[in-house]
This record gives structure tokens, C-alpha cells and sequence, in this order.
């Protein structure tokens, strides 16, 4: 075992999380903190440069309203997103994004960042939402200004928080949290009056399409391992939705989005023999009504149809790509065709590079050959279009009482705030969004310190027992590694990559995963809890035999925590509301008597328990 060092951070807001939502919450709240007096420290496990969702960069901000040339408002937004949700979304969070987005996007044009623009000056607009950029220096720009606002020495960057402190006396009140340096062997003990939790979602909780080398191609970020949610679930905040998992039709393989090439390029999505689905099958969506009629066609419903293509022997499904694009040139001059070209390939080049990367090894050029559409495996998350997360409160003047208990974007934990991922039943605010919601989050955390000036008082037995169990993987392997003559076969540890397949294997069986069509029902789902329980008491057994390996070793545990949140949840919650994301296969319709409300739950550390309840769905537009 390597000798450890202690340092204590003391602070008065702690973001945990460098991603859009991170860099909103930091820079805001510097802003109110330096009018107050307060010490802001934001702890990020990479470099929050290229940290998050956005790091690899985007072609387009997808939530920007245009409220100052009339485009869209707040109430507009707020229908759109209810619609995508078939029928189930927290208003009044997503009504106060909608209404400061703008004001959030404008930020990024001064900074730097460019966009695409028409000669009077407007955004060029991809779709109704969604504005074009030139975004593969995205993130960097957006975190400069969180890093100038807070500082460097408030900056704690590869330093993995695994744990959340509650209060001494208090155990529904937040006072800090633990972490360690995944470069040196030290921990971070972060003593807090208000903690602020916007780290990622969850992926690889199921198998994905690519295995072996390919394992890490996945379309969410794979670095985001769903520890936003873990570390709430066990401070004993109440989630919500988190049953709920986003399942998204993507290149196959290469994971490149189709967002640009449905909307801007109007390109159409058929199967092998040139049927549309969306058209040929729409009939199989009477159950489902009304939002199979409405338009935009939800999600979930679109993935539905094409599932059910797959299933009658009708694929591959394809992108027509070539159609589309060889349109948009006709009558096109030479410098016209090739800035349709151009924005074709910018769309991968600015995000998604080994989409590109794919299409050249396969000899595909999209304007002359389509390519090969593919539904993902599932993911856990609160900022695009998935509904899991905590359950926060709403802003005062908009949420009604059901929804506000003091500071907006405070969980049910005193002093725990959430923003991005980590926001339940307010999707689509995507990175400028979840930018926004870090800003609300801030403004809330920081009230709640000036409320409540008291020391930070985490329980020193608790840090105590944290800190011997974080380095516990380490001190295993050194003690066995000589048992064997290779490292990774050995009776008495597993290593983290492989305990990460084995759950994996039985989110995909037992969970809903595309290997299994998305199908469960309850004995499937009782079947992979009861893998997960055995799966949980060989966690016990992990080795590392690194920091790096000692990071994926909690990593995991933040994953385990979330497929077993999840199972719970969609056990619970008796319909199938999100046909497409997941089916249950004996409760195989929507029931809108009984289910149409939010699923909150929350887990008993001291015994071992879960809670359930329904929270009623108040529409607020």
C-alpha cells in the first residue's frame, strides 16, 4: 500500500463536476460569491477543458429559443418538451431554463465562440431548437471563463469524488464530500456548506454495440459513469425518473449523430427495401395516443417503429444520406456543392471524429453511398432527452407547491443542489441548457449558504471509514497479486474491466439492453437484481493495481449503483410508457389513469432499504 496524504479543503460551495453544467454553476456562482464573501471550489476527476459531454466538441447548441428575434418562448419550449416526454416533465423547472438560455448563448458568442450566420445576423437554424456552430473548441471556451471566475487555487482538477459527508447531527443535511487524486496518493476530505452535484450520467451500464478494443465507442461520453446519480442515491436524496432511459438512433458503429442530416439536410430514414417506416407503420401507434399524432413524432415512438421493422426481417435500416445530399447540389454551383459537402463532414469533424474516421475505412463517401442506422444501448441520463435524476425544488414564481421547498435546485437533502445530468424530469436543455441549470443551481446554493452561515460538520467517523475503503482495491492486489503469473487471472480479485462485462451482461439480459429488444417484465427484472446482489458482494473482491485501475474500480460502483436504482424503478412503475427505450413485456401498454406521474424513490443507507412513491404531474403551461 502506498503511504496516503490528507488534505482538507474548506469551502463554502463545492461543485463537484467540471462538464457544461459544472462551468454554469462555477461561474455563477463566483459572481455572488465575491458580493458575499464566499469561497466557491469546483473538483473535476479529468481537466475541465476537455471534460463532460462537450468535450470532444459539438456541431450545435440544441436548445436556443431566438426570443429576441420572436422565434420561440419559454410556454413553446415547455409544450415541445412535455410532447418529447409523452406527457411526463417537471414545467416549471423546464419553463425557467427556457426563459435565460438565451441570455446563456449570447455569453458563449462573446467569448469566442463561432457560430453560423445568416447576412442579417441571425443563427442559422439547423431546426426549430437547435443553431449551428463551429463548436470543436466549445468546452475550452466555456471553461476559461469558469476557471477565470473561480480561480486556479479553487480549481481541484483528476480528483475523483466518490463519496458525499452529511451533517454530524443531521443526516439530511449535506457537509461535503471525498475524493481522491487519481495522479497522486492523496485524499481529498471537502468540507462544505453547500454542495452542488453536476457530474455526468450513466454509460457502458449496458453492453454496447462494440466490444473488445471498440468498447469505449459509445454515444454518450464514456467517461460518464453515472456518478451524479450515485452519490445523491446515497446521501438519501430522492430521484426521480429513473426508470427512464434514452435509447438514440445513431450511425451504426460510429455512433455519428443524424441530427443535422434529418433537419438541415432533410434526409429520410428507411429500411433495406426503401420504406419509410415512420409512414408505413403508423397505425401501430394507436395505443400511444395522443402523442402518436402530434408533431414532432416523439422519440421513443420513432425508435418503436423502426424496432419493429428490425424485428420483421425488414433491415438493415438505413440513412439516405446520398438522396438527400446529391439534392441539396442540383443546380448548385461548384463553391455552392462544396459547402454542403463541407458542413456534411463538419457535423463529425466538430464532434464525433471517428464517425469519420469509419466512413473513410469503409470506403463510404455519405454523398454517393447511404450508411447504416442502428439503435443504441440505453443510457442514464437528465440533460438531452432523458428524464433521470434527482428531485429538486423549482424556482418560486413559477412551481407550484408541490414542487418548491426553499432554493431552487436544492434536493430533498439540505444543502445538496443538482444541475444537468443530475436534474430529474427536465430534459432537452442539452449543453446550453444544463449550462443554465448549473447557473440556477449556483444562485440557489449560494442563498442557501448566506441562510444558513454555520460551520460545515461532516462526521469524522464516517470520513474515517471512506477513506480506509477507497484504497481497499489497492491493498487486495498487493496482497494476492503473487498468486498467479498474470495479473488478471487471479482466485481471489477481479479486476475492474472485469467486473464492468459481467454487469454489463446483466443489464443487457435482465435489463432491457438491445440484446433483448429492450423487453423486461418482472421476473426478468427481479432475476438481475438478484445477479446484482451477488454481483455487489464481489465488489468486495476488486483489485486494482493503479490509481488508474482504482478509478474504474469506483467507477463501477457508480454504475452498479445506478442499474440497480434503475431496475427498482422500472419494477415500480406497472406500463410501458416509453415504447422504443423499453418494453414491459407484461405491462405492454400506456396507462395514463394511473401512471401518469413521476416515480421518486429513496434509498435507507443505514438499512439497506428503498422507498417508493408517485409525485403527481402539475402542468404549469
Amino acid at each position: 500500500m502506498p503511504e496516503l496524504r490528507t488534505e482538507v479543503v474548506e469551502c463554502d460551495v463545492l461543485i463537484i463536476g467540471g462538464g457544461m453544467a459544472g462551468c454554469g454553476a462555477a461561474y455563477e456562482a463566483a459572481h455572488w460569491a465575491k458580493v458575499k464573501g464566499m469561497r466557491v471550489v469546483l473538483v473535476e476527476k479529468a481537466a475541465i477543458e476537455r471534460s463532460g459531454a462537450v468535450a470532444m466538441g459539438l456541431s450545435a447548441i440544441n436548445m436556443y429559443l431566438g426570443m429576441k428575434w420572436g422565434e420561440n418562448t419559454p410556454e413553446d419550449f415547455v409544450r415541445y418538451v412535455r410532447n418529447e416526454t409523452m406527457g411526463l416533465s417537471r414545467e416549471d423547472l423546464t419553463f425557467d431554463i427556457a426563459r435565460h438560455v438565451d441570455a446563456s448563448v449570447h455569453m458563449f458568442e462573446e467569448w469566442g465562440l463561432p457560430f453560423f450566420k445568416s447576412p442579417e445576423g441571425r443563427y442559422v437554424r439547423e431546426g426549430r431548437w437547435q443553431i449551428m456552430i463551429h463548436g470543436e473548441s466549445y468546452k475550452p471556451i466555456v471553461a476559461e471563463a469558469a476557471k477565470a471566475a473561480i480561480g486556479e487555487a479553487n480549481l481541484y482538477q483528476r480528483v475523483f469524488v466518490s463519496h458525499l459527508l452529511t451533517d454530524a447531527d443531521d443526516p439530511n443535511k449535506i457537509a461535503g464530500a471525498v475524493g481522491f487524486s487519481v495522479r497522486d496518493n492523496v485524499i481529498y476530505v471537502f468540507k462544505a456548506k453547500a454542495v452542488i452535484c453536476s457530474a455526468g450520467g450513466a454509460v457502458n451500464v449496458w453492453r454496447p454495440h462494440a466490444v473488445g478494443e471498440g468498447l469505449g465507442r459509445a454515444w454518450y461520453t464514456v467517461f460518464n459513469t453515472g456518478s451524479v446519480y450515485s452519490l445523491m442515491i446515497q446521501a438519501g436524496a430522492q430521484m426521480t425518473q429513473m426508470e427512464h432511459r434514452l435509447v438514440q438512433t445513431r450511425f451504426k458503429d460510429g455512433y455519428g449523430p443524424v441530427g443535422m442530416y434529418f433537419l438541415m439536410f432533410r434526409s429520410k430514414a428507411t429500411n433495406a427495401y426503401g420504406e419509410e417506416y415512420e409512414q408505413t407503420r403508423r397505425h401501430e401507434l394507436e395505443g400511444w395516443e395522443p402523442y402518436a399524432g402530434s408533431a414532432p413524432m416523439p422519440t421513443p415512438l420513432r425508435n418503436h417503429l423502426m424496432l419493429r421493422d428490425i424485428q420483421e426481417g425488414k433491415g438493415p435500416i438505413y440513412m439516405r444520406t446520398a438522396e438527400a445530399l446529391q439534392k441539396m447540389m442540383e443546380g448548385a454551383d461548384a463553391t455552392r456543392q462544396r459547402e454542403v459537402e463541407s458542413d456534411a463532414w463538419e457535423d463529425f469533424l466538430d464532434m464525433t471524429i471517428s464517425q469519420a474516421l469509419l466512413w473513410a475505412s469503409n470506403n463510404i463517401d455519405p454523398a454517393k453511398t447511404d450508411s447504416e442506422l442502428v439503435l443504441t444501448e440505453p443510457y442514464l441520463m437528465g440533460s438531452h432527452a432523458g428524464t433521470s435524476g434527482a428531485w429538486v425544488s423549482g424556482p418560486e414564481d413559477v412551481s407550484p407547491s408541490d414542487y418548491f421547498w426553499g432554493y431552487n435546485r436544492m434536493t430533498t437533502v439540505q444543502g445538496l443542489f443538482a444541475a444537468g445530468d443530475g436534474v430529474g424530469c427536465a430534459a432537452h436543455k442539452f449543453s446550453s441548457g444544463s449550462y443554465t441549470e448549473g447557473r440556477l443551481a449556483a444562485k440557489g446554493a449560494v442563498n442557501y449558504v448566506y441562510d444558513n452561515p454555520g460551520p460545515a460538520n461532516p462526521d469524522g467517523g464516517r470520513v474515517e471509514e471512506i477513506k480506509t475503503a477507497l484504497y481497499a482495491p489497492l491493498g487486495h492486489y498487493d496482497q494476492h497479486k503473487g498468486a498467479t503469473t498474470r495479473s488478471e487471472i487471479n482466485p481471489n480479485y477481479l479486476l475492474p474491466k472485469q467486473a464492468l462485462l459481467r454487469l454489463q451482461k446483466i443489464m443487457d439480459e435482465y435489463g432491457g439492453g438491445w440484446g433483448s429488444a429492450y423487453m423486461v417484465n418482472r421476473p426478468t427484472l427481479e432475476r438481475g437484481l438478484e445477479q446484482l446482489t451477488m454481483l455487489r458482494e464481489d465488489l468486495a473482491m476488486l483489485g486494482a493495481r493503479d490509481l488508474h485501475d482504482l478509478l474504474r474500480c469506483w467507477e463501477l460502483a457508480d454504475r452498479v449503483w445506478c442499474a440497480e436504482t434503475h431496475l427498482h424503478h422500472l419494477l415500480f412503475r406497472q406500463e410501458t410508457r416509453w415504447p422504443g427505450y423499453y418494453y414491459r413485456g407484461d405491462f405492454p401498454n400506456l396507462d395514463d389513469e394511473n401512471w401518469k406521474v413521476f416515480v421518486n424513490s429513496r434509498y435507507d443507507r443505514e438499512t439497506g432499504t428503498w422507498d417508493f412513491t408517485k409525485a403527481p404531474y402539475i402542468p404549469v403551461i
